[in-house]
């Protein structure tokens, strides 16, 4: 053979190899791959979640915002100094190890993790720490509405809870308090309290709540307003093995059917908002499971008591009475549901079961209103909120409804709506008549219900009622330094009998909000505060 034919021959040998050797190497990326991802398409192992929403975030600087969106993404995101538990919120270590408390109770240590980084390469240790509070306590009501409400105050206020947070060492922070407060650690561990990178917020508030750094399972890849946020694996996160996925997508579709079917077709593997009528498809369904929240959560209707005719006791006691809220509970949350008659559920200590319900009793609602020059009724806006919560499973039908009864009893109720940031800056400015909210507890404490919901301290953040009770306040604040668990329950009790008298909402359910997922989705906990934890989600092969 000649030599040409000898280089002809071995050529060819190379370019089929060469070929083979390609072929395998797409198939192998193809099998590894996740869908979603170019090239991936449908694959034996996924690696890629894409979780369907309801609404965008409004922010992804969890201080900056009150709104539930922002947690889902931002607890995967950010960690916190202490955690709840993973079904519950008992305290638990954190990027603390551990959090220790004077016999006093105005003095906490805390002796933190050591070798953690944020995504940006800053080390975490007691400076980082300080840095934030200094950030949140420094803050205002409008930049950091969570500060105000669980510690009291900022720095100038008379009654803010932190005297100072200091550092001692690079691993020991120390926190000390003008006066005890019962719920302080658990205020510590919810997710708006997360540390973040000193490094990233100091080049700018408004450009850091857009590009977040923390220490969390995954970091910041990008966000479309409107869209979808995209979060992915973080390489060097501290806690060994986790997180399981490489890649979220939380994808934002406000229509409850547009998210059910991009569920049922495989283009979401994870939705929440899940109308309460759609659980039983699911049920049925052989490729998808029902996931049920646990219940901490309250549906209602805040009463703008700065507002005329709401400014009268008589009024919100006849909105009360004039809707019915069985009716409302029978036909959107189909029996996943229960009437709400306080401002706080039944399963936060403290509350108050001896309370009477408002009962449904329109003619009861007529004779108040007739009792303050009324009887003719009036004109009002009735505020709708524009996309699903897991209190509020559809927000304009519910108005379709509250509507009704108020024209029953002569009140005049045009609904009105807008883009959801929108819609809560312009209700926390007190600009709505009568709108509609809800609550999910960020702690498992009456606290974080009674006093952030409802408190004068709170008017301008977490309080868009506008209400105030000097009663009410002081109980309130008493019940924050009681260390006596049975006194803070009475203290709470007497609390809710005040509120329910002078009736600045119409507390309306308290929900067991639904999900849907892939029957191959293993190793999601839906937590009863919302925010849930995706660093060990995976999908079985």
């Amino acid at each position: 053979m000649k030599k040409s034919k000898l280089w002809s021959l071995a050529l060819m040998l190379v370019l089929v190899l060469s070929t083979a050797l390609a072929a395998c190497g797409q198939a192998d990326s193809k099998k590894q791959g996740s869908k979603g991802e170019e090239g991936g398409g449908k694959t034996d192992v996924n690696k890629t979640l894409v979780f369907g929403r309801g609404g965008d975030s409004t922010s992804l600087d969890p201080s900056r915002t009150t709104e539930g969106e922002t947690y889902k993404v931002t607890i995967n995101l950010y960690e916190t100094l202490l955690n709840f538990g993973e079904k519950d919120t008992t305290i638990q270590p954190g990027l603390a190890q551990k959090a220790e408390p004077s016999a006093d109770g105005l003095t906490y240590t805390f002796t933190l993790q050591e070798g953690v980084k944020f995504h940006d390469g800053t080390d975490f240790n007691a400076d980082a720490v300080v840095k934030n509070f200094e950030r949140w306590a420094s803050g205002d009501a409008e930049k950091n509405p969570y500060y105000s409400s669980m510690f009291g105050g900022f720095n100038d206020d008379e009654d803010h809870v932190i005297e100072s947070v200091k550092a001692d060492g690079d691993n020991t922070v120390i926190f000390k308090l003008k006066r005890p407060q019962a719920p302080f650690l658990k205020n510590i561990a919810m997710p708006m309290f997360a540390i973040a990178s000193p490094t990233a917020f100091e080049k700018g508030e408004d450009q850091f709540e857009r590009n977040p750094v923390g220490t969390g399972p995954f970091k910041f890849v990008e966000w479309k307003p409107n869209d979808s946020i995209t979060i992915e694996k973080y390489d060097d996160y501290w806690q060994e093995g986790l997180p399981k996925l490489d890649k979220v997508i939380f994808r934002s579709i406000p229509d409850n059917s547009t998210r059910l079917n991009a569920l049922i077709k495989g283009d979401i593997e994870l939705a929440d908002g899940i109308n309460p009528s759609d659980g039983v498809a699911i049920e049925g369904n052989d490729e998808l499971q029902l996931i049920e929240r646990p219940s901490m959560n309250v549906g209602y209707l805040g009463l703008t008591v700065t507002r005329p005719p709401f400014d009268k006791k008589e009024v919100r006691q006849a909105m009360n009475y004039a809707i019915d809220k069985k009716s409302i509970i029978e036909s959107f949350f189909e029996g996943r549901a229960n009437s709400a008659k306080n401002p706080m559920p039944p399963s936060i200590s403290g509350y108050n079961d001896a309370i009477e319900e408002y009962e449904y009793n329109p003619e009861k609602a007529k004779e108040l209103l007739a009792s303050v020059g009324l009887a003719d009724g009036f004109e009002m806006e009735l505020w709708a909120m524009p996309v699903p919560r897991p209190y509020m499973p559809d927000g304009r039908k519910v108005a379709e409804v509250i509507q009704k009864n108020l024209a029953d009893v002569g009140i005049t109720a045009k609904i009105v709506s807008h883009e959801w940031a929108t819609y809560l800056d312009l209700a926390s400015k007190g600009d709505a008549d009568a709108f509609m909210l809800g609550w999910t507890g960020d702690n498992g404490d009456a606290d974080n219900f009674l006093y952030v919901l409802l408190d004068q301290d709170n008017i301008g953040s977490n309080n868009y009622t506008f209400y105030k009770n000097q009663e009410s306040h002081d109980l309130l604040i008493a019940a924050q330094s009681e260390i006596d668990e049975e006194k803070r329950n009475e203290l709470y009790k007497k609390a809710q009998e005040i509120i329910h008298d002078d009736a600045p909402w119409v507390p309306i359910a308290h929900s067991t909000p639904l999900l849907g997922a892939s029957k191959n989705l293993t190793g999601f906990v839906p937590h009863p505060t919302g925010s849930d934890l995706l660093s060990k989600v995976e999908f079985k092969e």
